[in-house]
């Protein structure tokens, strides 16, 4: 019985540590794809931020 047991158990980390291991590129280009979009939303948004910004600065008195 015992050893029924842990051969359930190696069997059952062994097929955990595979999917996770499958599962990174998904994630990795999750995390690149986040980062293109927000950089090229950075890049179309800048001047208008940097306004925005530089707008509120000039509105508070010292």
């Amino acid at each position: 019985m015992m050893h029924t047991i842990w051969t359930w158990m190696t069997t059952l980390l062994r097929e955990v540590h595979r999917e996770e291991r499958a599962d990174v590129p998904g994630w990795v280009m999750i995390c690149v794809m986040s980062a293109v979009l927000v950089a090229g939303l950075l890049a179309i948004a800048r001047p208008a931020l940097s306004d925005l910004f530089y707008d509120a600065i000039n509105q508070v008195t010292p």
